[in-house]
């Protein structure tokens, strides 16, 4: 075997030129996958962190049975109590990987400046909850700061945050005054002053002039109620989710209780879309790459194996076998295979470095403030790729070679 390889070696150092280019072919193929399987991961790993922490969803979301189809409709109907939601925290106390539960209250009214008067959608949040969940983003996520003014606080239950698009509306600014008016569950009109605190870009256009975030309490009293109409719930790691979620639907069954779980992804149809895009692009690339590379190793393959016609007859006559010659070959192209793989690692590692000083920054869909870029290193995907591609190699090496040690002896020796 050493022997092979020896001869294989010297075959290829001797065909240097065609040698090279098989080989750069091979290795820019195999960064491209990494590098762009790196910005992949990077991204699909931003959205899912920017929706479950930055934006404070979690991972679980729990409604009554029915309140996300009909709830929009008649909110009122589909609230949790407060016994109802006492229950609910008992079960989820029992989950180990539950790390913290946190209600929360949608409302919608009319927010006026004392002028101008437009309507809101509002979103009713613990703000120490809300603090807890987004301090566990991650990487460029967990260091963004997604609002201009003061954070809201638990203690002031009249401070509010709006949208720039709002604010501008309104011609509000931090620590200027506003009157919410809201329709209470029992279809009375409720009118509470409130202060802004901070401001805020919206992460979808359309709502940028609508939204609202502020204190559950101040919520609540808008719709003079104590009850919520959802529970998020975040865990440990994003990995147990569809775990949790089975385990607490039986147990939420087994008690009768007519509620519904949503996980992240099912709230966040958009991390889906560009998931499957991304997914798409990610496949389209690798087939480019698949057929470039295959190519450059055949078309080096085929031409040695051509000018070497009379080499392989006289090997046949000194007693070599036809499976001998096709595995010369064959550990031939394996070596540009292992050799475009190696150097294509080393084009990665640049790739990944220069990303890491250069520091680039871009705005990413459903994030408004700029973030470095960045490429993630996915070893599976390194591994994956080496492998694909010596097995490519030598593929492309056998199939040739095995045409070529059919002819005779005497074919070969007479061949010019």
């Amino acid at each position: 075997m050493s022997a092979l390889l020896k001869i294989a070696g010297r075959n290829l150092i001797k065909n240097r030129r065609r040698s090279f280019y098989a080989v750069m072919a091979i290795a820019l193929g195999f960064a491209a996958v990494n590098v762009f399987g790196g910005f992949t991961r990077y991204i699909n790993s931003s959205l899912r962190d920017g929706f479950i922490y930055s934006m404070g969803n979690g991972h679980l979301t729990i409604f009554r049975e029915g309140f996300m189809e009909k709830g929009q409709v008649d909110p009122a109907a589909y609230l949790l109590e407060e016994d109802l939601v006492a229950k609910v925290r008992q079960i989820l106390a029992q989950q180990p990987e539950v790390e913290l539960v946190t209600p929360q209250l949608y409302v919608t009214g009319i927010l006026s400046n004392g002028q101008i008067s437009t309507i809101f959608i509002g979103d009713g949040r613990v703000p120490s909850d809300l603090a807890t969940i987004k301090a566990r983003a991650r990487g460029s996520m967990g260091l963004l700061t997604a609002f201009d003014g003061k954070p809201l606080r638990d203690a002031e239950t009249y401070g509010v945050g709006l949208s720039a698009g709002l604010a501008n509306l309104l011609d509000l600014g931090v620590d200027d005054g506003a009157v919410a008016i809201c329709t209470t569950v029992e279809g009375q009109i409720n009118a509470l002053d409130t202060e802004v605190l901070q401001t805020f870009e919206s992460p979808i256009e359309l709502l940028n002039d609508k939204l609202v975030v502020m204190p559950l309490d101040l919520a609540q009293q808008l719709y003079d109620t104590r009850s919520i109409d959802r529970l998020t719930v975040m865990l440990d790691r994003t990995r147990h989710t569809a775990q949790v979620a089975e385990r607490l639907e039986r147990n939420f069954d087994r008690q009768g209780l007519a509620l519904e779980i949503r996980t992240w992804e099912e709230m966040s149809p958009f991390y889906r879309k560009v998931r499957k895009m991304f997914d798409i692009i990610f496949l389209f690339l690798f087939v480019i790459v698949l057929v470039i590379s295959a190519m450059s190793v055949i078309n080096a393959v085929n031409q040695a194996v051509m000018e070497r016609i009379r080499e392989i007859g006289t090997l046949r006559a000194l007693g070599m076998k036809r499976e001998g010659i096709v595995a010369l070959f064959a550990a031939e192209s394996g070596i540009l295979g292992l050799a475009g793989s190696a150097i294509g690692l080393l084009f990665t590692l640049i790739g990944w470095a220069g990303v890491g000083i250069l520091r680039p920054t871009w705005v990413p869909p459903m994030i408004t403030p700029r973030i470095p870029l960045e490429i993630h290193w996915v070893p599976e995907y390194l591994v994956f790729s080496a492998l694909f591609l010596l097995a490519l190699s030598i593929l492309a090496a056998t199939l040739p070679a095995r045409r070529a040690v059919k002819r005779s002896v005497v074919q070969c020796l007479g061949h010019v």
